[in-house]
């Protein structure tokens, strides 16, 4: 009887799997920089944007981009940004 795959287990399973490479990160504050990375790439597709293709816009973009903006620059929605916005 084949095993029903629950997505919950499917969304962590990465973390899970990149314990062991992360255990020697070099450092506590690289292992924070890490943590903080993997949070924005699962931002990212749990709102069905391409991570990769985020990232490249984000670099391109962040030199010349208004510190008062920032949050414009985060993985999420238009639509979650301006309600961000409204609150």
């Amino acid at each position: 009887m084949p095993i029903d795959n629950n997505p919950a287990e499917n969304i962590i399973r990465p973390i899970a799997v990149g314990k062991k490479n992360w255990l020697f990160v070099g450092s506590e504050r690289a292992g924070q920089r890490a943590a903080a990375i993997q949070t924005l790439f699962g931002t990212a597709q749990l709102n069905g944007i391409n991570p990769a293709a985020w990232l490249k816009q984000t670099l391109e973009k962040l030199p010349t981009w208004p510190n008062s903006r920032i949050d414009e620059l985060l993985p999420l929605t238009t639509e979650f940004i301006e309600a961000l916005h409204r609150k």
